[in-house]
């Protein structure tokens, strides 16, 4: 035999296995119970020390706000001079 002949027996091999694993699969999957879908977390309030939206957009009317494509914003002022942006 070839070294081509084996491969294509092995191959053939692994799929006779596989199609007799995908046969049984369907068995097994009806006879076990169904899985419940996980319940909502529940909503927390927030805590007294991360600030509000109103401290947020005070914060952030200072800076250039401009956003790169991964999300990160600028951090020059408002209405910089310079060409490029920091992001963090």
């Amino acid at each position: 035999m070839s070294k081509m002949d084996n491969l294509r027996a092995m191959r053939e091999a692994k799929y006779a296995a596989a199609q007799k694993r995908t046969a049984e699969t369907p068995a097994k999957a009806a006879t076990r119970a169904p899985v419940a879908p996980p319940a909502p977390k529940a909503q927390r309030s927030p805590s007294p020390t991360a600030p509000t939206t109103e401290t947020a957009a005070a914060d952030t009317d200072e800076l250039c706000g401009h956003r790169n494509m991964s999300g990160r914003t600028c951090t020059r002022e408002r209405g910089h001079a310079a060409k490029s942006h920091r992001y963090s």
